[in-house]
């Protein structure tokens, strides 16, 4: 079971003692990503991210910093999304003083030296010429790019180029003294620790934590009355394409129908997508379906890869199940295996202290609230077969229609003809 506490100054604590774990995860969360910033810093999030691997007071090199904890074996990294920024450190449960050490000096001690800030402008510009190479990955930027276009929520992570190499170092400081405060954090212990005294360890850890109102970020402008299709003409093999409809985001009562439907039409490898384009088509060696859910924002979206020769013919394919679904009722079968496939998926992943801090600390800074899984599976249980039509129902229709997809194509007419229901 977990606890919460709330510290004077705003700081939440989330601890989730597990007995029978040899390891320990300390992470820390903070409510801010590239939804927080303007168009002259969009990628300030993730540059601060890198910053904070380049040394502290205490540590004042890189090395300095990685070194400790390489030397117990550790798991460490740090990841930045649209809603939030996080740093973790995973260690075998006897070295937990270590990672609340590390983990407090990169979050209060960073010294964002000038010359790495210069070093790591290049490295940022590998990693997103990286991303541009990887095209499986690169379609989801595309995405999020039709959906929502020229604001945050349609901004790539990473940023610009332009914007890695102007962004200055008072820039990334007055963002990370404006964002990175008390009420701001979610500090998340999970694994194997002595539950007597760790409040009261955290807070001197954290004593001198900022405390200030952060940024809030802005409305997302939601807009579409038509199929809307984006194209990243490319030289490949294969193409690789998103396919889907705006829906609805993590506060919406409706989510977990919402994800059982997404598990259904291509969650798992007996999901109706996946059965029809690999299984009996053999015309991808991936296809999957994913609801994505944010505080402000919902999608559902299905991404493949196929023979280039062979989009103009999975398309209709997807379309067809989404209608299929949207227009009769799911057998109760379909619909139960499903749940349970959600439920021992998510059972498994929870096996690990490292999961377990992301799924309770991201609960508390994106909902402000924390369901147990045990919660949840009772929610998923209460999803019906009229649940399921009534949504599907809602989000396929023509005009909510997106395809983002990058390949050997020009011509974007001929593919929105395509995108009907």
């Amino acid at each position: 079971m977990f606890k919460k506490t709330t510290f004077q100054n705003g700081l939440r604590l989330i601890t989730i003692p597990q007995e029978s774990a040899r390891a320990v995860t300390a992470l820390i969360l903070v409510g801010t990503g590239s939804k927080y910033e303007t168009k002259e810093n969009n990628g300030i999030s993730h540059f601060l991210e890198h910053m904070y691997f380049k040394g502290t007071k205490k540590r004042p090199t890189p090395l300095a910093l990685i070194e400790p904890l390489d030397r117990v074996g550790a798991i460490y990294n740090a990841f930045t999304s649209e809603e939030y920024t996080g740093y973790f450190a995973k260690v075998r449960s006897s070295h937990i003083d270590l990672a609340l050490d590390w983990i407090s000096d990169i979050y209060l001690g960073s010294l964002l030296p000038p010359k790495e800030i210069e070093k790591e402008r290049g490295v940022i510009i590998e990693e997103i010429n990286m991303y541009l190479d990887m095209p499986m990955l690169y379609v989801g930027e595309l995405w999020k790019k039709l959906l929502y276009g020229d604001q945050p929520a349609g901004w790539e992570i990473i940023g610009t180029k332009e914007n890695v190499a102007s962004i200055t170092r008072q820039q990334i400081f007055n963002y990370m003294k404006s964002q990175y405060v008390a009420t701001n954090t979610v500090i998340c212990l999970a694994g194997k620790f002595s539950e007597v005294g760790i409040i009261k360890e955290v807070k001197k850890y954290f004593s001198k934590i900022r405390t200030a109102s952060s940024k809030t970020k802005l409305p997302v402008i939601e807009k579409q009355n038509k199929p809307q299709v984006l194209l990243y003409p490319k030289k490949t093999d294969q193409t690789h394409l998103t396919l889907g409809v705006r829906a609805y985001n993590l506060l919406h009562h409706k989510r977990f129908v919402q994800e059982v439907l997404g598990v259904i039409l291509g969650g798992m490898m007996s999901s109706r997508l996946f059965v029809e384009i690999r299984e009996k088509l053999g015309i991808a060696y991936y296809i999957k379906t994913n609801t994505h859910l944010d505080p402000d924002t919902g999608y559902l979206v299905t991404q493949a890869g196929i023979d280039n020769k062979n989009v103009e013919k999975a398309i209709p394919i997807i379309l067809r199940e989404y209608k299929k679904i949207s227009r009769k009722r799911i057998p109760a079968k379909e619909l139960k295996k499903a749940k349970e496939y959600i439920k021992g998926k998510t059972a498994l992943e929870l096996e690990s202290s490292d999961a377990q801090a992301a799924f309770y600390a991201g609960q508390e800074l994106l909902e402000n609230r924390i369901l147990t899984p045990e919660e949840i599976y009772k929610k998923i249980d209460k999803v019906s077969q009229n649940d399921i039509l009534e949504i599907a129902k809602d989000v396929f229709r023509p005009e909510k229609l997106n395809l983002a997809l990058i390949g050997p194509f020009k011509d974007k007419a001929r593919l929105q003809q395509l995108l009907k229901l």
